[in-house]
Formats: C-alpha cells, structure tokens, sequence
C-alpha cells in the first residue's frame, strides 16, 4: 500500500505523475500532482493532477469525458515520482492523440500493435459508427453477419493449414483474429475476460488430458 508519508514532494509541493495505458503499457502523459490532487485521485478512482500553467487542481476527463479510472499507483525507489496504471475513456492528449508523446526526435518509431489497442478501436467503431468503414458495416448487420464472417474465416484458416502455406495461414489466422475481437466487441466481452479463462484452465495440462481420454 503506497504510504503517503514517504511521498517526496518538491519545493513546489508536486510530484511528477506518468500516467500509463493498462491495457497497452503505452506511457500516455507526464503531469503533476501535489498532496490534495493525489488524494482526490485516491478518494474518486480518477486521475486528478495539478495545472501548473493555470495554477489550479484538474480532474482529467473533467471537460472532455477523457476521463482515466485508476488501476494502480505506486512510487520509484526514491518516492519522488509516480507511476499511475489507467484505464482510459478516450484520448490522452488534448489534440486527440491517444497518448501525448507523439512528437519523434530520435529513431525511427515503430507503432506498437496490441489486442486491446485493436479492441479499442473497434469499440470506438461501434460507437461512433464512421461511414465507408468495414467495421461500421459489420457492426450496422448485427450479430448474424458477424458470426457468418467468424465462420468463413474459420474456414479459411482450415483451408491454408492444410495447405501448410505459412504466409496464407498467418493472414488468414489474421482474419479470423479480427473478426472474433469484433464479436466479443459486440457481446461485451474484453480481451481480459478471455485471459482470465484462459488463465484459470491451465490449458497445456487440460488439453493433456482431454487427448488421453480420446485414445
């Protein structure tokens, strides 16, 4: 349990506080809190931080809906900054990017691919419903011509492994991955809940099993 007491605060009374993505590990913003704006965070479950630009407390989310449900926070070895773990409603930024730190100064950057970032965007999709896209039609048929698309890329998939082409497998399997996140997007089920059943069969051993039982 983070101990307040240990918090080193600077001259200024703040302490540094990165806000990270739960769901995609993404560092989303750098912001500031002092003893008050972290308590209200501790106390609401959102991310509260002090403006040092306006000089007064801001509740993220406040005015745009963006707000980020606190996961966890914990303190460095030094107990001079924070890490805060959310779970976010909408983008970071208050451009609308997803995360403030967009702006490339050395290397190449590689946009970093995720389940979650994917299921996201689909929720977004469904949400916003935006025309000429794949997803918004999908989504506008409903459940039937979903599950009909799960089926066909099923079949897909089936058809290029025993082919045994590797390239064709993986984009079909690709496929497939797609459409089912579009499914569990329209049945509410997250990707979390799918790693929590996976996590409680401890499939290696139970598949052992079931194959034994089939001999």
């Amino acid at each position: 349990m983070l101990d307040l007491e240990k918090l080193k605060f600077d001259e200024k009374g703040l302490i540094p506080a990165i806000v990270v993505d739960d769901a995609t590990g993404k560092v989303l913003t750098l912001a500031y809190m002092n003893r008050q704006s972290l308590e209200i965070s501790l106390e609401k479950g959102l991310t509260c931080f002090w403006s040092r630009s306006r000089q007064e407390l801001w509740l993220k989310g406040e005015t745009s809906g963006n707000f980020q449900h606190i996961v966890s926070i914990q303190a460095d070895c030094d107990y001079d900054a924070l890490e805060v773990r959310v779970k976010k409603d909408g983008p970071a930024c208050h451009t609308g990017a997803e995360s403030c730190f967009h702006n490339p100064i050395f290397g190449e950057l590689e946009e970093k691919f995720s389940l979650e970032g994917l299921y996201q965007l689909l929720q977004d999709r469904k949400e916003k419903l935006p025309e000429g896209s794949y997803t918004t039609y999908l989504f506008q048929k409903g459940l039937d011509k979903i599950l009909k698309k799960v089926g066909e890329e099923s079949t897909e998939v089936i058809i290029a492994g025993k082919a045994q082409d590797r390239p064709e497998t993986v984009y079909e399997i690709a496929d497939l991955a797609y459409h089912v996140l579009v499914l569990m997007v329209q049945m509410g089920i997250s990707v979390e809940d799918i790693r929590r059943e996976l996590a409680g069969r401890h499939v290696i051993d139970h598949k052992v099993k079931q194959e034994k039982m089939t001999k």
